[in-house]
């Protein structure tokens, strides 16, 4: 009974995390204009899309870097705005992560190490920097900036004597999981949230810092970090 009971929670609670994510996906694509797409999930014995954080990824590489956080099944030029795409997507794989393919009309991303992300923040907080919507993942936390090309990024960081090896750029053709996925790292969340989802959600994109002013803020936070910038390098 015992069994039974704990069977019907779990189906219960896939169903509400499955309508969590199906809602953010038509939330992005349809009111704020950003292109969405599944992601490949992660590996289950009795299915090719399984769900649940510490699995390997459903895709076929035995090492995958990204487990369950990248696309696949559809690649990543299929990502829409289209509702009845996303509709059709999350109904038949509610477990998918949701990917935003960046660049483009859509935001772009800066991201660094976890531990590194929270000191981060507080630094530029301290700055009185205004920071976007920010994604946390048990491994990195990206901070979503204004569209940039990769020409303008290239300019940026040429222009800089030195940047923390450890910022990853999401740009132009790369993609960013985003809340309330969850990959074999484990959960993703907003740290710093954007507007409300849902039918209360005003109809405008949530607001995006340009990003020259968040790199420029990261590299200063990092130069006056003890140990020379150490606490972004990780």
């Amino acid at each position: 009974m015992r069994e039974i009971l704990g069977r019907r929670r779990r189906l219960r609670l896939r169903r509400k995390e499955g309508a969590a994510r199906l809602d953010a996906a038509l939330n992005c694509a349809t009111v704020w204009q950003w292109p969405v797409l599944p992601g490949v999930g992660t590996a289950q014995s009795a299915a090719p899309y399984g769900e649940g954080a510490g699995l390997g990824c459903a895709c076929p590489e035995p090492d995958c870097a990204v487990p369950g956080a990248h696309p696949f099944d559809p690649g990543l030029l299929a990502a829409t705005t289209d509702e009845r795409m996303v509709r059709w997507w999350w109904t038949n794989r509610p477990a998918a992560p949701v990917l935003l393919a960046t660049g483009g009309r859509a935001p772009c991303a800066v991201s660094l190490p976890a531990v590194a992300g929270a000191r981060a923040l507080s630094a530029l907080d301290a700055l009185g920097m205004r920071l976007g919507p920010i994604v946390a993942t048990p491994t990195r936390w990206s901070l979503l900036v204004a569209p940039y090309t990769l020409e303008r990024l290239g300019e940026l960081l040429y222009a800089k004597d030195w940047v923390p090896s450890s910022l990853r750029f999401h740009g132009e053709g790369g993609y960013l999981v985003l809340p309330p996925s969850r990959t074999g790292a484990g959960q993703v969340r907003w740290e710093r949230p954007p507007a409300p989802l849902g039918k209360s959600a005003p109809a405008a994109a949530p607001w995006l810092p340009d990003v020259e002013a968040v790199l420029d803020a990261l590299v200063e936070a990092s130069t006056g970090a003890p140990g020379g910038g150490s606490r972004l390098a990780h």
